[in-house]
């Protein structure tokens, strides 16, 4: 695993053993971030279920002027802390050993993102939940873009309820992207 492009291309990132997380392919990420290729610089950039860190890390090589990692493992928190400090991000970035919902509620006020991601683990309907609390929060900027990666199976029919609309999607064999904005 290694980072892409930007500043810090070609550095390898380390990542925890088993199956705690699910690595996201260098194929997966270059499409990823072919589509937000417009809207990363200068942004702030939320990575939550940040595992090994390596999209947000990704995100501030290719220009985004802030990341905050939300990673609950304490292990794959560790981790991430390694990839911050060997790729010399420590100054534009925040690491947060949380739940994502918890992380939600602890930025208010301090942040405004415009970028957030979201890797959780599939079919836990732990996308739903962070989106339900970034619904009433004020960490997003107006035309804020949220990413989720989400199994083929996960069903997102609840997000006109929460005020979401999918402006675009990207799918792959076993899993996708999806793209929300509120609407």
């Amino acid at each position: 695993m290694r980072i892409i492009a930007g500043t810090a291309r070609s550095l390898p990132l380390k990542t925890i053993e088993g199956k705690d997380t699910r690595p996201t392919t260098d194929k997966t990420k270059e499409t990823l971030f072919n589509v937000m290729q417009f809207d990363v610089p200068g942004s702030y950039f939320l990575d939550l279920f940040a595992g090994s860190g390596q999209i947000g890390l990704e995100a501030l090589s290719r220009g985004a002027q802030y990341a905050v990692f939300v990673e609950n493992s304490r292990k794959a928190a560790a981790c991430i802390e390694d990839n911050i400090k060997f790729t010399k991000f420590d100054k534009q970035s925040k690491l947060l050993t949380t739940d994502a919902v918890t992380a939600v509620r602890t930025l208010e006020g301090k942040y405004r993102f415009d970028i957030v991601f979201m890797d959780p683990p599939y079919n836990k309907g732990l996308e739903k939940e962070v989106l339900t609390a970034l619904t009433d929060s004020d960490i997003l900027k107006e035309d804020a873009l949220i990413v989720v990666e989400a199994s083929n199976e996960t069903d997102f029919d609840y997000l006109p309820q929460l005020g979401y609309e999918i402006v675009k999607e990207k799918n792959y064999k076993t899993n996708r992207h999806v793209f929300l904005k509120r609407a």
